[in-house]
């Protein structure tokens, strides 16, 4: 075998090599996507059903339902426009999980209900922690006055 015929061989045995991890890459990384969907999307028939998929939304006032016996919540998420997706996990939820509030949860859809595996709280931008909040009252109390005010 010639110098250039082994040459050959390496960089085909090199290409192949490439495409084959690019493809093992590829499927694995299709098996952990998970889609955000809108309420909407899950009533008008969008989603697949049995895939992980996330659901987005605002927890709807009033829904959160703890169980007394076991872990399990409840919930509905809606998008305020009367799309409503009843969540169920039986893990704990974080701590800036509040009704009103929106909430992003990661599951499978079955049957209408959404079974959560994975729940994210989401907050604002000028979040800041309560004891902060009380250093900053504290030590920065503002002494404004009103136009005509005399002091």
């Amino acid at each position: 075998m010639k110098a250039r015929q082994k040459r050959l061989i390496f960089v085909l045995l090199g290409v192949v090599a490439v495409v084959g991890a690019s493809f093992l890459i590829t499927k694995a990384m299709q098996g952990n996507l998970a889609y955000l969907y809108a309420p909407e999307a899950v009533l008008a028939g969008e989603v697949p059903t049995g895939k992980v998929i996330r659901l987005g939304g605002l927890v709807k006032e009033g829904s959160l339902q703890r169980s007394d016996t076991k872990l399990e919540a409840r919930f509905v998420v809606t998008d305020n426009r009367g799309h409503e997706v009843t969540v169920v996990t039986n893990k704990i939820l974080p701590d800036l999980f509040k009704e009103g509030k929106s909430s992003v949860s990661r599951g499978i859809l079955k049957e209408g209900v959404f079974y959560a595996e994975e729940v994210l709280a989401k907050h604002d931008a000028n979040y800041m922690p309560k004891e902060v909040t009380d250093i900053l009252k504290k030590e920065h109390t503002p002494t404004t006055k009103t136009i005509g005010e005399t002091k």
